[in-house]
Order: C-alpha cells, then sequence, then structure tokens
C-alpha cells in the first residue's frame, strides 16, 4: 500500500506538470479532447479509487468513488449545485460515470483543491468508505491538495453532453511523461499575453479568497454578537470551564512527559540498531517500520497538540471578553448606586419640612387655648358668642387634627419609603461586595491566563524541540536505508573464497595479509585497501578499497555542490 501510494503520487505531479505546460502553451484554455487532461483525470480517479472499502449488496460488489464526493455536498452547502446537476443528467447510469461528472465540474468552477481539502478534513467521515491505509486517509492526500491548488490557473470548457462517461477505461498512458515536453518559443507578443492571463487569473483568485474571507468575518461577527448576549450567563461557567483548562494542561504535560520519554526511547534503540551486526537484515526492516510508524504518530500527537493549543487561546479571548463585560455592569451599578442616595436626600430633605409644619401648627393650637381662657375671664356677657367662637375654633381644630393625622401618615409612608431605600441600599452594597470579589477572580484569572501563556509559549519550544529531533530521527532513518541498500547490493566474501588480491591479482601469503573492503565486501590486500572513510554503517573511520575510496569521494563531491 505505501508502494502504490508513492506511486500515485508521483503520477499526480507528473500529470499536473504536463498539464500545466500545455496549457500555457495553448493559452490556458482547455477541452475534453485534450490528451493531458483526460489522462489528468484518469490518474485522479486512480487515486480516489486506492483503498476503497468493497460494498456489497443483492446485486453484487460495488466499488465506485462517488460516494466519498456525494459526503461533500453535507460538509460544504457550496457543492449541492454539483451534486444536483450530475443527479438530473440523463445520460449517467452508473456511479462511476456520476463521479467522473463530479470531477469535471468541480475542474471547472475551480474549487476541486478545496472540496477534496473538505473532505480529507473529515477523516471520520471518510473511513466509512476507505482501508485505513488509503492514500485519501494518509498524508499523501494532503500533497496532492496542495497540487490541485495550481489547476485554479486553467480555464477548462467540457461538455458533458454526448460523452459516455459510464463505459469509459481508466488506463494511464505513460507514453505521454515518457517523452520531454519541448518548451514552444514564441516571440514577445505570446509571452505579453500570457502575463497578462496571468495577472487575470491571479485577480481572480485575489477576489475569490477575498470574498471566502469576508463571509467568514460577517459570520464570526454574527458569532461575537451571539455570544456578547449570552456573556453574563457564562459568567458563572467560567470558573468551571478554568477547572477543565487545568485539567487539560496537566493531559497536556503528561502528553508532553510521554512523547518526550518516547523520542528518548526510540532514539537510543536508534544508536543500539546502528552499534549491531551488519548482517542481521530482518531485525533491520522490522525496526524500520517500528519506525515509521512512531513518526506518524508522533505527527499525529503534535497536530492534536497544536490544536488545542488554538482552543486554550481562543478560550482565553472568551475570558477577555467577559471581563470587559462584568466591568461594564459594575459602573452601571454604581451609577444606579448614587441615584439612590440623591433619592434619600430629597426624602429627608421633605421630611424636616414636615416636621417644622407640624411644630408651628401646635403652637397655633396652643395660642388659641390661651385666647380661649382670656376671653372667657374677661368677656362673661359675651358667652355666646364665645361659644360661637369656640365652636369655629373646634372645626378648626379638627381640621387641624385631620391635617395632622393626613400628615402623620404621609410621614409614616416616607419612613416605609425610606426602610425600603435602605433595604434596596444595603442589596447594592451586597452587589457591589460581590462585584469587588468578581474584580478579584478577574485579576486572578488574568493571572492564570498570564500562566497560561507562559506555559503555552514552553510548549510550543518543546515542540520546536521535537521537530528537531524528528528531524534527526528522519535523517538517520535514511542513513539506515542506505546501509540496508548497501547490504542488498553487496555481499560479504569469505576469507577462504578469494586466494588473489581482487585489484592487483597478486597471491595472499604470510606477508601479504587479506583485508576486506567495508563498503563492497571484496577482499584486497594491504596496498589496495590502506585508505579509510567514514561510512553511515560505521560511526568510526574503516578501511575501504581505492575503487570505493574513488567513488564515494565522488558522491560526497556531487552532493555538497
Amino acid at each position: 500500500m505505501m508502494e502504490e501510494r508513492a506511486n500515485l503520487m508521483h503520477m499526480m505531479k507528473l500529470s499536473i506538470k504536463v498539464l500545466l505546460q500545455s496549457a500555457l502553451s495553448l493559452g490556458r484554455s482547455l477541452d475534453a479532447e485534450h490528451a493531458p487532461l483526460q489522462q489528468f483525470f484518469v490518474v485522479m480517479e486512480h487515486c480516489l479509487k486506492h483503498g476503497l472499502k468493497v460494498k456489497k449488496s443483492f446485486i453484487g460488489q460495488n466499488k465506485s468513488f462517488f460516494g466519498p464526493l456525494e459526503l461533500v455536498e453535507k460538509l460544504c452547502p457550496e457543492a449541492s449545485d454539483i451534486a444536483t446537476s450530475v443527479r438530473n443528467l440523463p445520460e449517467l447510469k452508473t456511479a462511476v460515470g456520476r463521479g467522473r461528472a463530479w470531477l469535471y465540474l468541480a475542474l471547472m468552477q475551480k474549487k476541486l483543491a478545496d472540496y477534496l481539502k473538505v473532505l480529507i478534513d473529515n477523516k471520520h467521515l471518510l473511513s466509512e468508505f476507505y482501508e485505513p491505509e488509503a492514500l485519501m486517509m494518509e498524508e499523501e492526500g494532503m500533497v496532492i491538495v496542495g497540487l490541485l491548488v495550481g489547476l485554479n490557473v486553467l480555464d477548462a470548457n467540457l461538455c458533458l453532453k454526448g460523452e459516455d462517461l459510464d463505459s469509459q477505461v481508466g488506463v494511464i498512458d505513460f507514453s505521454l511523461y515518457l517523452k520531454d515536453v519541448q518548451d514552444l518559443d514564441g516571440g514577445k507578443e505570446h509571452e505579453r499575453i500570457t502575463d497578462v492571463l496571468d495577472q487575470k487569473n491571479y485577480v481572480e483568485e485575489l477576489n475569490r479568497h477575498l470574498s471566502c474571507t469576508v463571509g467568514d468575518l460577517q459570520t464570526k461577527i454574527d458569532g461575537l454578537e451571539k455570544t456578547n448576549s449570552k456573556l453574563q450567563e457564562e459568567l458563572s461557567a467560567a470558573t468551571d470551564r478554568i477547572c477543565s483548562l487545568q485539567e487539560e494542561q496537566q493531559q497536556l504535560r503528561e502528553q508532553n512527559e510521554l512523547i518526550r520519554e518516547r523520542s528518548e526511547k526510540s532514539v537510543e534503540e536508534l544508536e543500539k540498531e546502528l552499534e549491531l551486526q551488519i548482517g542481521m537484515k530482518t531485525e533491520m526492516e522490522i525496526a524500520m517500520k517500528l519506525l515509521e510508524k512512531d513518526t506518524h504518530e508522533k505527527q499525529d500527537t503534535l497536530v492534536a497538540l497544536r490544536q488545542q493549543l488554538e482552543e486554550v487561546k481562543a478560550i482565553n479571548l472568551q475570558m477577555f471578553h467577559k471581563a470587559q463585560n462584568a466591568e461594564s455592569s459594575l459602573q452601571q451599578k454604581n451609577e444606579a448606586i448614587t441615584s439612590f442616595e440623591g433619592k434619600t436626600n430629597q426624602v429627608m430633605s421633605s421630611m424636616k419640612q414636615m416636621e417644622e409644619r407640624l411644630q408651628h401648627s401646635e403652637r397655633a393650637r396652643q395660642g388659641a387655648e390661651e385666647r380661649s381662657h382670656k376671653l372667657q375671664q374677661e368677656l362673661g356677657g359675651r358667652i355666646s358668642a364665645l361659644q360661637r367662637q369656640l365652636s369655629q375654633l373646634h372645626e378648626q381644630c379638627s381640621s387641624l387634627e385631620k391635617e395632622l393625622k393626613s400628615e402623620k401618615e404621609h410621614r409614616q409612608a416616607l419612613q416605609r419609603e425610606l426602610q425600603r431605600e435602605k433595604d434596596t441600599s444595603s442589596l447594592l452594597r451586597t452587589e457591589l461586595q460581590q462585584v469587588e470579589g468578581l474584580k478579584k477572580e478577574l485579576r486572578e484569572l488574568q493571572d492564570e491566563k498570564a500562566e497560561l501563556q507562559k506555559i503555552c509559549e514552553e510548549q510550543e519550544q518543546a515542540l520546536q524541540e521535537m521537530g528537531l529531533h524528528l528531524s534527526q530521527s528522519k535523517l538517520k532513518m535514511e542513513d539506515i536505508k542506505e546501509v540496508n541498500q548497501a547490504l542488498k547490493g553487496h555481499a560479504w566474501l569469505k576469507d577462504d573464497e578469494a586466494t588473489h588480491c581482487r585489484q592487483c591479482e597478486k597471491e595472499f601469503s604470510i606477508s601479504r595479509r587479506k583485508h576486506h573492503c567495508r563498503n563492497c565486501g571484496h577482499i584486497f590486500c594491504n596496498t589496495c585497501s590502506s585508505n579509510e572513510l567514514a561510512l553511515p554503517s560505521y560511526p568510526k573511520p574503516v578501511r575501504v578499497c581505492d575503487g570505493c575510496h574513488t567513488l564515494l569521494l565522488q558522491r560526497c563531491s556531487s552532493t555538497a555542490s
């Protein structure tokens, strides 16, 4: 499966290269009869069919790549037009023909790379259609998506009507890639035309990316407005999220320690395997497979760690926005408290005025009683008039008493309002205390945020170190592959099989002893194998014959240049 993936990826690179070169020579407008374009679709079909699971039914076995392509309609609503148009074509009767028509339409829309990237990002859905070692489930799928981005420069005019897509035979024509593609040397006008077309396609790509970014920004703005409305409800849940973040942080630390231990163990195993004997071919191949699996797992864990770091950063931003909203609510509550204090002062002033009125009315009453007594003593003959006056005074007193009662009731109502305002002020004070507690919690959260940022930076540094370790392990893997190739190509001769030197052909004796060349494995005399070089399979310089010495020096000089 690994060799098939590598071969398909190389064929895809060659087909895209030939297609772009031929399109540049023809002016970038292609039709269905263009041979490199047909071969590109054949190679693309082989890539999509690699590792497909066979689905059994009553009719028989079915193995079509149109099933995973239908998932794009669910994941990306922009692709619904392609799916509906493919289903509405009456000429297509098989799933293979529908899949080929889908590829044609996606290429004409210049979104083939975007749709396949959406599929590869959702590998949990692709696992229903592909084997775990399929091309679309491995890293080669992302490489092919990156290569397909270059096809957005082309303008394809493909007509689906009248073409028999169901019965086409998808066979790769290798003759197109074995021949050298000759570049057509045109004049200055042709170069100007190609430059103008490059600029046109570049502007179109920029407009498409800008429209995508504008849509993403609008969706983000809508999401931020919704989150702002829910921030007050999420303040209580912030502490729980912080605890979960701390637990995730501990898990990340444990995973980092496990990854470090695994990397150290793998490096130690590699050093031990380098010191082992060269003749253990089977053990070396098994170690190679194990190391490749470990590297894939480490790369997956690195990707997961980066995703978790991005999530932590997003949560920190949400906490910062919540803190700003809490401060704004504190300011509003402080303003309400000041307004309530003004109202209480007004009520107190009105109470004082009412008390002054009561005192004045009592003085007037006392003065009236004193006057009545004096009049009774001085004017005995005017009793009837005085009685009348007394009745009037009694009426005035009753009216004054009624006013006093009303004023007392008003005073009691004011006292009740005062008590209510005192209760509201106490509640506001408690809320202020709670707000101060929230401020303290916000400060603690900011401190924890700074600590988390430091930890994130440390983890990024650890990731960089892990990348360096992985690059070193890959270099060691390449060295081991070179050793295996050297072992497969050359055999170690026994001492009994050689009686003469391989280079000078002189007979061996007690004075002319036998020496093995550590590169080719043949036996030479001391004069013909006096050179020493450092080989990938040996940590120190070893004996090498004259022929291997010159060849290795030439290789080193070519790689250095």
